[in-house]
C-alpha cells in the first residue's frame, strides 16, 4: 500500500501516455504542460495545472535542500542532540506468555528494552487482544467497535508510514477496550501481485540467475510462498513489537484458502449480476512485466525538455521530452498537413487527422485525405469542436490503440484502431516487414530517418511532458489496446456518494468529501485483470465444444466465456447455456488474475468470513471504522464501499478517517531510492549507520541508486538513530496534526519523547517511593483532597480527562497527546510533585497522608490516559501500584482497566481553584524571574509578598506550601500593606495590588550588579529619547498615522516604568553597600 498497503489504480480508469499530438483537444489539451491522459475529474486542465505547480514547488524545495548539502551547510537545528543512554536488560527468567515479575524495584532509569521485555507475550496469552475477554471486564458495556489494519504488502518491510497507522488505530482499539467496549481489530497481509511477482523476480535472477520464465507456474507460485512465509512473518513481528494489540486468532492473508473462496465468490455474483464484462479497450501495460497495471503502479515523472532516460531491455539510454513535426501527403493534390507527436512511432497506426471545424487554415481540408507514407493507409481529415486550434499546428494525429483521447474520438467517429506495438514493447505485423519485432524506440528512430528519406521530417524541439514509468520495473507504460476484465462502477459509485451526501458514510476530515464526489462523478469502468502468475487466478473460462465459435485468434473478446466457482459449476452451466451435453464441453481457466484492488475491496468482510454467514460477520459487520492514509482514499476506500454495498448490502464501515501522508523531516516523499525510508524497529532499538548503510545494499535498488540513499542516510543520520523505545514512537507519531497537511517527519521527535518517558519514570518512581510500605490507599471514590493544590491537581487531572475524551473522539490525537503530556509534565511533575515534597517530609500526618491518596490517585489515572499511546511504560508502571486493601484486582492489566471518563471526575472540577493557581503561577514566574536576574541558582532566599487586595492575600495564604517550593525560597513573609518590605531585597512587580520582594542581600555581587544597572540605564535613556525624538516632528499628530502614534505612547510609557524601576534598584543596592568610615 502507498501507506499501509499496496494497491493499485484510481476507481476510474486512468490510462497514462506518453505524448500527443502537438494540436490538442479543448479540455483535454495535447499541450507542452500535458502528456498523460484525460483526468476524471470535471476540469482535468486546471487539476493538471495544479498538480503541475505542486510538483514544481516540491522539486525547488528539493533543489534547495540538494544545493544546502552539497555546500555542507546542512541546517544545525535538523542535527538531532542526543548522548547514547545505558541500556538495562530485564534478566529474570520468564518464559513466553509468562507475566513479568514486578516485584524487584525499578531500575534507576527508564530504559525501553527493560521496560517493553515480555508483556506482549503475556498480552496476547491472556487473551487482552480477543473480544471474547469482553465478558471478564467489570464495566463491560453493550457495544461492539471493530477495525481491520490496512493489510502491508508481503514484499517487505513496515516503515513509519505503517507505523503512523499503528500507532492511530492502536490508540484507538485500546480506548475503546478500557472504555468497555467489545474491540476486534484484524490483522491481515496482502498478496500485493505485481509488487510481489517483481520482487521474487529479480531476487532469483540475483541469487540464482533464473528468470521468471525459466519455470513453471506452479514453481515460481512455490517461491512466492516461500517469500511469503518469510516476509508476512516479518511484518506480523514488526507490528508486535509497535504493541499492536491485533487478534491474532483472526488474522488473514489475501491467498489464504477462506480469502481465495471470497473472491471468487465475490467475482461470480459480480458477473451474474452483469457488472463484469470482457472487453477489448485501452489499459496501462507494463512491457517489462507484460502485463496490464493500474495507477498506483504508475509515477508520472515532470520532464522540462530533452532528458536521457534508461529503459529496460535497451542498452542505451532514449531521449525523451521531444516534440517530432512531420507531414502528411495531401491526397490528389499538392500539399501536405502537418502534425507533431512525442512518440513517432505510434504514426504507423494513425487512422484519422482532426482539426477544429472554425480553424481557417483547415476549412478546405473538410473531408479531404491524407496518405499515410508507409502503409499507403488513406487518412480522412475530420473536425472535432474539442480540439484546440491554438495548440501547435492545430491538427490532431489520431491513434486510437494507443491513446485514450484518440480512442474516445475513434468511437464518435467510427475509426478502425490498429495495434501497432505489441505487449512485449516491439512492433506489430501491421508496421510492415521493415519494423516487425523492432523493440518500440529502436522502431522510433527509425521511422524519424525513414521520414527524413521522404522529405516528410520537419523539426524536432525541446518539450516540456509527463512521462509515465511502471513503478515496479521502471518501463514506460504503454496505452495498449487489450481483452480484459471490467467491472461497472457507474450505479456503485452513484450509491456510494449518496451514502456520504445522505451523512451514512462520514469521511474525516470533511475536506475529504468534495474530493470523494468529483472523483466518483466522472468514475469509469475498472480493469481488474493482470497478466501475473501470482495472485487469485480469474474465476472464468473459455469454453469449447463441437461447433463452437470460439474466435480466439481473431478476437479474444469472442471467445466462449463462462464464469464459476468451479470447473464442475462451469460445464454445468455451459451445458444449459449453449444446450450442449457436459461431456462434449472443454473448459480452460483463465491464466490472468484479479487486481489485487480486487481482493482487498473484500476486506472489511471477506475478513470475517464472508460469504459465510459466521457469528463475526453478524456481530462485527459493519466495521465502526475505516482508518488509512489520504492517498488511498479511491485505490482501496472507495472500493471497499463500491463492493460493500454491492455484495452485502450494507456499507462496509460508517466511519473513514484519513490521515496525512508522512515525509522525511525535508519534507520529501519517503523513497528507498533516497535512503530515508525508516524501519520502524531501527528507531525503537536503535542503529548504527553502518547498519543502515547494509540495509539498502541487501535491497533490491538499481546500484545508482544505492550510492544516493547512502548519502541521504549519511547526511541525516550521522551517528545512526538512538534507541528511543515502541512507546517514545508511538506517542511522537500520534502528536503530528494529521488531519491536514503532510507530516514531516523529525526522529528528533522522537527522541524528545523519550525523554518524555523518562520525565514519566522518575515521577512515578518519586510517588512510589513516597506512598511507603505501609500506606493503605482508599478507593477513587473516597479519596478527598485536604489542600488547595491537591483539589487544582484534581482539577487540572478532570479537564486531561475532558480533553482526551474530546481527542479522541473527533480523531484529534494531537489534542490528546498534548493534554496527557501537559498534565504530566506541567501540572503533575513540575508543580504538583515539588509542591508535597514538603508536606510529605515536614506535613502533619493528616496532611502527609492526603497528599499520598492524592499522589496515587493521579498517578494511577494518568497512567491509564497514557496507556492508548504508551502501552508498555503504562502497563510497567501500574502493575507497581498499591491496590486498596482487602480488595483483589478486578483488572490484571491497565490494557483493560476503565479509562479515566470526564463523568466519574467531574466532582473534581474546580473552577475557583485554577483561576487562583493561575495568580500563584505568576507570583512564582516573577520571583523566578528575580533568580535569575541575580543569577541565584542554589540560594533559598528570605521571600516576602505584599499584597493590597485581601483576596490575593487569601490565595497566597492557601497556597503558602507550593509557592515556597516552586520558587525555591526561604522563609515566606505575607506582608500587609502597612507592613514594609525589609532592605536588601530586589523588587518584582506581580499587578498593580502586588509585588514580590526577595532578599538577595549577601547573595550577589553589589558593585558588579549596580556597574550593570548603570550600563542598563544609559540603553533605557537611549531608547527613551529616540522615542520622545520621534514626536517632535512637524504636524506629528496630523502626518503620523494613529496606529503608530499609539505604539511610540506605549512605548515611552513602558521605558519610563522601566528606567523608574531600574533606578530603584540601583539605589535599593546603594543602601545595601556597607558605609564607609
Amino acid at each position: 500500500m502507498a501507506c499501509l498497503c499496496r494497491y493499485g489504480s484510481s476507481v476510474a480508469l486512468r490510462l497514462r501516455c506518453g505524448g500527443g499530438a502537438r494540436g490538442g483537444w479543448l479540455g483535454r489539451s495535447y499541450s507542452s504542460r500535458e502528456a498523460g491522459p484525460a483526468h476524471p475529474d470535471s476540469n482535468p486542465s486546471r487539476l493538471l495545472r495544479d498538480k503541475s505547480e505542486k510538483e514544481r514547488r516540491q522539486r525547488e524545495r528539493l533543489a534547495a535542500i540538494h544545493a544546502e548539502n552539497a555546500r555542507g551547510t546542512a541546517c544545525e537545528e535538523r542535527q538531532m542532540k542526543w548522548t547514547e543512554k545505558e541500556k538495562i536488560v530485564y534478566s529474570i527468567p520468564t518464559k513466553p506468555g509468562e507475566k513479568k515479575d514486578t516485584s524487584v524495584p525499578l531500575p534507576a532509569g527508564y530504559s525501553p528494552q527493560y521496560v517493553e521485555a515480555c508483556w506482549y507475550a503475556w498480552w496476547e496469552k491472556q487473551g487482552f487482544f480477543q473480544p471474547e475477554y469482553h465478558s471478564r471486564i467489570p464495566h463491560a458495556v453493550e457495544r461492539t467497535y471493530s477495525l481491520c489494519i490496512p493489510p502491508p504488502n508481503v514484499t517487505g518491510s513496515l516503515h513509519l508510514g505503517h507505523a503512523l497507522t499503528v500507532a492511530i488505530e492502536d490508540s484507538l482499539a485500546r480506548w475503546r477496550r478500557m472504555q468497555g467496549c467489545k474491540v476486534v481489530w484484524v490483522p491481515g497481509c496482502d498478496h500485493a501481485g505485481i509488487a510481489t511477482q517483481a520482487v521474487v523476480e529479480k531476487r532469483l535472477y540475483r541469487e540464482k540467475g533464473v528468470r521468471r520464465q525459466d519455470l513453471s507456474r506452479e514453481e515460481f507460485q512455490h517461491e512466492v510462498w516461500r517469500w511469503k512465509e518469510q516476509k508476512g512473518d516479518e511484518i506480523y513481528h514488526q507490528l508486535r513489537k509497535l504493541g499492536a494489540s491485533l487478534d491474532w486468532e483472526r488474522a488473514c492473508f489475501t491467498m489464504d484458502r477462506k480469502f481465495s473462496s471470497a473472491v471468487t465468490e465475490a467475482f461470480v455474483r459480480l458477473q451474474e449480476a452483469g457488472l463484469i464484462y470482457r472487453g477489448h479497450r485501452l489499459v496501462n501495460w507494463s512491457c517489462a512485466l507484460n502485463s496490464a497495471i493500474s495507477d498506483i503502479e504508475v509515477d508520472s515523472v515532470q520532464l522540462t525538455g530533452r532528458t536521457l532516460l534508461s529503459v529496460p531491455g535497451y542498452q542505451e539510454k532514449i531521449p525523451f521530452g521531444t516534440m517530432v513535426t512531420f507531414a502528411y501527403p495531401l491526397e490528389g493534390e499538392e500539399g501536405e498537413i502537418s502534425v507533431a507527436t512525442t512518440r513517432p512511432e505510434t504514426m504507423l497506426g494513425d487512422v484519422a487527422i482532426i482539426v477544429h471545424p472554425e480553424d481557417p487554415r483547415y476549412t478546405n481540408l473538410h473531408g479531404r485525405h491524407a496518405r499515410h507514407p508507409f502503409t499507403g493507409r488513406l487518412l480522412p481529415i475530420l473536425t472535432d469542436p474539442l480540439v484546440d486550434p491554438h495548440l501547435g499546428t492545430g491538427a490532431v494525429k489520431c491513434t486510437p490503440a494507443h491513446d485514450p483521447r484518440d480512442f474516445e474520438v475513434s468511437l464518435r467517429h467510427a475509426l478502425p484502431r490498429l495495434s501497432v506495438i505489441g505487449g512485449e514493447g516491439t512492433m506489430t505485423e501491421l508496421c510492415g516487414d521493415w519494423l516487425q519485432g523492432v523493440k518500440r524506440f529502436e522502431a522510433r528512430q527509425r521511422v524519424l530517418d525513414a521520414l527524413k528519406e521522404r522529405g516528410l521530417y520537419r523539426s524536432t524541439q525541446e518539450h516540456a511532458m509527463l512521462l509515465p514509468l511502471c513503478s515496479r520495473s521502471g518501463d514506460v507504460v504503454e496505452p495498449l489496446l487489450k481483452s480484459q476484465w471490467f467491472l461497472r462502477c457507474d450505479q456503485m459509485a452513484r450509491r456510494a456518494m449518496e451514502a456520504v451526501d445522505d451523512g451514512q458514510l462520514d469521511i474525516i476530515p470533511s475536506f475529504h468529501k468534495k474530493t470523494w464526489k468529483n472523483w466518483l462523478s466522472n468514475i469509469s469502468d475498472w480493469c481488474i485483470s493482470r497478466q501475473l502468475w501470482w495472485g487469485h487466478q480469474i474465476p472464468a473460462y473459455r469454453v469449447s465444444f463441437p461447433g463452437s465459435c470460439d474466435k480466439q485468434e481473431q478476437d479474444d473478446s469472442d471467445a466462449l466465456w463462462v464464469c464459476g466457482r468451479n470447473q464442475k459449476e462451469v460445464k454445468r452451466s455451459a451445458a444449459k447455456k449453449f444446450g450442449i451435453p457436459e461431456n462434449l464441453i472443454t473448459v480452460t481457466q483463465d491464466t490472468d488474475v484479479l487486481d489485487t484492488w480486487f481482493s482487498s475491496g473484500l476486506f472489511p468482510f471477506a475478513m470475517l468470513g464472508w460469504p459465510e454467514q459466521t457469528p463475526d460477520l453478524h456481530e462485527f459487520y459493519p466495521n465502526s471504522l475505516l482508518e488509512t492514509g489520504s492517498d488511498l482514499i479511491f485505490f482501496w476506500v472507495a472500493r471497499m464501499v463500491m463492493l460493500g454495498q454491492e455484495l452485502t448490502g450494507q456499507l462496509p464501515f460508517s466511519q473513514v478517517f484519513l490521515h496525512s501522508m508522512i515525509r522525511d523531516a525535508h519534507g520529501r516523499k519517503m523513497s528507498k531510492s533516497l535512503g530515508n525510508v525508516i524501519d520502524p524497529l531501527d528507531v525503537i532499538s536503535g542503529v548504527s549507520l553502518q547498519r543502515l548503510h547494509e540495509k539498502v545494499q541487501e535491497g533490491n535498488l538499481d546500484p545508482r541508486e544505492i550510492s544516493i540513499a547512502l548519502e541521504g542516510q549519511k547526511r541525516d543520520f550521522p551517528r545512526g538513530i538512538p534507541e528511543c523505545g515502541t512507546d517514545a514512537l508511538r506517542f511522537a507519531l500520534c502528536s503530528y496534526r494529521c488531519q491536514g497537511d503532510d507530516i514531516n517527519l523529525d526522529v528528533g521527535q522522537v527522541v524528545t519523547a523519550r525523554h518524555f518517558c523518562n520525565k514519566i519514570w522518575n515521577a512515578v518512581k518519586f510517588a512510589l517511593g513516597a506512598l511507603g510500605d505501609q500506606f493503605e490507599p482508599l478507593p477513587l471514590q473516597e479519596v478527598s483532597p485536604a489542600s488547595a493544590v491537591d483539589r487544582w491537581v484534581l482539577s487540572r487531572l478532570y479537564h486531561a480527562a475532558v480533553e482526551c475524551e474530546r481527542g479522541f473522539e473527533h480523531y484529534d490525537f494531537h489534542a490528546v497527546t498534548v493534554a496527557v503530556h501537559s498534565f504530566w509534565l506541567h501540572s503533575f511533575c513540575d508543580v504538583y510533585l515539588e509542591s508535597v515534597k514538603p508536606v510529605l517530609q515536614t506535613g502533619s500526618t493528616e496532611q502527609a497522608d492526603s497528599a499520598r491518596q492524592v499522589l496515587l490517585l493521579c498517578v494511577g489515572q494518568a497512567l491509564s490516559l497514557l496507556a492508548p499511546f504508551m502501552p508498555y511504560l503504562s502497563e510497567e508502571l501500574w502493575q507497581r501500584l498499591p491496590r486498596p486493601a482487602g480488595q483483589e484486582p478486578s483488572y490484571h492489566s491497565i490494557s483493560v482497566a476503565p479509562y479515566p471518563a470526564p463523568s466519574q471526575l467531574a466532582h473534581w472540577n474546580s473552577p475557583e481553584e485554577e483561576a487562583n493557581f493561575l495568580f500563584v503561577q505568576e507570583v512564582v514566574r516573577v520571583v523566578r524571574s528575580l533568580r535569575a536576574e541575580y543569577q541565584l541558582t542554589k540560594a533559598r532566599p528570605e521571600l516576602y509578598i505584599q499584597c493590597s487586595e485581601l483576596r490575593f492575600r487569601e490565595i497566597l495564604e492557601s497556597f503558602s506550601t507550593p509557592v515556597q517550593a516552586l520558587c525555591r525560597s526561604g522563609a515566606l513573609f505575607l506582608l500587609s500593606t502597612l507592613e514594609g518590605a525589609p532592605s536588601g531585597c530586589a523588587v518584582g512587580i506581580v499587578n498593580d495590588s502586588c509585588q514580590v520582594y526577595l532578599k538577595i542581600q549577601g547573595l550577589v555581587d553589589l558593585q558588579k550588579e549596580l556597574a550593570k544597572l548603570g550600563g542598563r540605564m544609559e540603553r533605557l535613556q537611549a531608547q527613551l529619547d529616540q522615542a520622545v525624538a520621534r514626536t517632535w516632528v512637524q504636524q506629528y499628530e496630523e502626518r503620523v498615522p494613529q496606529h503608530i502614534r499609539e505604539e511610540n505612547t506605549r512605548r515611552i510609557s513602558s521605558t519610563k516604568t522601566e528606567l523608574e524601576r531600574t533606578q530603584q534598584m540601583i539605589e535599593n543596592f546603594r543602601s545595601m553597600l556597607p558605609e564607609r568610615d
